[in-house]
């Protein structure tokens, strides 16, 4: 039989198993049955109660997978990969669109098979941005636009297929590693994100740009004046403190600002058909071979730092509300081109430059689940959505979820490692596929990218604003490219503004108008000083000419 032993409010059950051995001391006085409780308690140290959790986890994952490799849960994962990897390759739908589309198609299914089938949309949808991005530099969803650079210079290079290769590896173990990251960390990470309010979020967005400053692979000056374009084109539309409309010019499709989709699509899109198309002679068409669309060894051993960096870096950014992706994207490729020994690779088809940014992504969207399953916050559009799919079921993510609904939390943590495989599966046979698209000549593929350009950005929210914004970067972003200024800071600058203005005015309102208050909370002030640190940094080569990296690889003297 069991012993219970109750102290101060306690209640604890000795087991079976506690008591052999004891049963012959146990017949004596209280100081030896105070002993013997005594040797029992040690076994409740640390590192039994790590065992233990384990073996819990293990147990749960057990039960995940059980939901997760019905054959219904496995058909649903793989419709719903097909159609993420197909929605993320048009641009301008993504996986917000692709998840919006197919809501009302959940309502009537089982709540498990539902979201199963909607987290594989969005993670499909974050590779298959990438595909685009490198074949023909147009990005298919917002997170790709890093990808652009360096991926489609190895596409120009002819080695289009380990490139596609290479991100379909680093998402894949990315996305495993998030969803490791999700079953082991989801209720600590949370409560630290909860942490950040509007002073902590003002003080990171500000830390970006400082980074970006800092990381920046040509001109600083030139990358901080994209920079500020971007943020410009980010003041655009309705203040959302006071309600009014700012710099609409009367337009009223502007009130909600300038939409990241046709920026994207037009500085990396249209920018590079109208360069193509002001050569003397078409490009090539290339014709690769089988040998040609595996990676190297050497390519390997370049993209493991990279993945695993971009795939730590990404998951901690993920679960921070904001276009998490996005941003973890751009530091990754900064990061990738700041520790690299030749920095000058970058931007000329270097493969770090595609492993980093597409494993960052890819473990932010794993990231951005952590705080919806366990709080029931979301940290993005997407996640709001599939809240309201968890939500139309009767059922409220949060912390009694996992308890509750154990089924619900785990079979999901299962099914993400079940879409990562499908995910890898279905797109690296489908390489070879994707690169013969470039046999295609020139003449007549890229009309058709015009035509997919304007119906994606079109469709957005069907508006030929947007079109017309689209076409305008596109002419912005040619003239741009010929002064060799870099683009990718514009679309960054786009994406912080908003959120960057409303968390400072926010942190002003708090405090009453006293900026002492980002002096005031540790995490804001350290942000800060790192960010302020680099930011110094970044003006050496201002200061001391000759002495950066950056003059050393001869990247000042090219883009200037």
């Amino acid at each position: 039989m069991n012993v219970v032993l109750a102290k101060a409010g306690t209640h604890t059950e000795l087991p079976r198993s506690a008591m052999h051995g004891m049963d012959s001391r146990f017949h004596g006085n209280d100081i030896d049955l105070l002993r013997l409780l005594a040797n029992y308690s040690k076994l409740d140290s640390p590192y039994t109660r790590i065992i233990r959790l384990m073996a819990e986890t293990f147990q749960n994952l057990m039960l995940g997978f059980s939901v997760a490799l019905s054959p219904t849960i496995l058909v649903y994962a793989f419709i719903g990969c097909i159609i993420g990897t197909l929605v993320g390759m048009m641009p301008g739908l993504g996986p917000l669109a692709g998840i919006s589309l197919l809501l009302p198609a959940t309502f009537g299914l089982n709540p498990i098979i539902a979201i199963v089938l909607l987290s594989g949309v969005y993670y499909g949808a974050m590779y298959g941005g990438s595909t685009t991005s490198i074949l023909v530099r147009i990005p298919g969803e917002a997170a790709s636009v890093m990808t652009c650079i360096d991926g489609y210079e190895m596409t120009k290079n002819g080695r289009a297929g380990p490139a596609l290769a290479i991100a379909a590896i680093g998402s894949f173990i990315a996305g495993t590693a998030g969803v490791i990251g999700l079953m082991l960390l989801a209720p600590t990470l949370a409560e630290f994100a909860l942490r950040f309010g509007p002073p902590e979020y003002t003080a990171l967005l500000m830390m970006g740009l400082f980074i970006l400053a800092y990381m920046s692979g040509g001109s600083m000056l030139k990358t901080l004046a994209s920079a500020g374009l971007g943020l410009l084109l980010g003041m655009i539309g309705i203040d959302v403190m006071s309600g009014y409309t700012r710099f609409s010019f009367g337009i009223v499709e502007l009130g909600d600002g300038v939409g990241i989709v046709p920026v994207a699509v037009g500085l990396f899109g249209i920018s590079e058909i109208l360069l193509t198309a002001g050569q003397a002679a078409a490009p090539k068409v290339q014709k690769p071979k089988l040998r040609d669309l595996i990676p190297s060894r050497e390519e390997f051993r370049l993209s493991v730092g990279p993945i695993a960096r971009g795939s730590l870096l990404g998951f901690m950014i993920g679960i921070i509300p904001g276009s998490a992706h996005i941003i973890a994207s751009f530091v990754s490729y900064g990061i990738e081109r700041r520790l690299a020994k030749d920095p000058e690779r970058f931007g000329k088809g270097a493969i770090e430059g595609v492993a980093g940014p597409e494993s960052a992504n890819n473990a932010a969207a794993s990231g951005a689940f952590v705080p919806m399953m366990a709080l029931g916050i979301p940290t993005s559009p997407v996640t709001a959505v599939m809240i309201a799919a968890i939500m139309v079921h009767g059922i409220s993510p949060g912390p009694l979820l996992i308890s509750q609904q154990p089924e619900l939390f785990w079979g999901f943590v299962a099914s993400m490692y079940v879409g990562n495989v499908v995910l890898l599966i279905l797109n690296l046979p489908m390489v070879g596929l994707f690169v013969n698209l470039l046999r295609i000549p020139y003449p007549y593929l890229y009309p058709c990218i015009l035509v997919f350009c304007i119906l994606g950005t079109y469709s957005v929210s069907n508006s030929m604003i947007d079109v017309w914004m689209m076409l305008i970067m596109g002419g912005i972003g040619y003239v741009l490219r010929k002064f060799h200024y870099d683009l990718a800071p514009i679309a960054l600058g786009l994406v912080l503004a908003p959120m960057l203005e409303l968390s400072l005015r926010q942190s002003l309102a708090m405090s009453a108008g006293d900026y002492g208050i980002f002096l005031e909370r540790p995490i804001t002030t350290t942000m800060l000083a790192l960010g302020l640190l680099l930011f110094l940094f970044s003006l050496k080569p201002l200061i001391f000419k000759g002495k950066d990296w950056r003059e050393k690889v001869g990247l000042e003297e090219q883009q200037s």
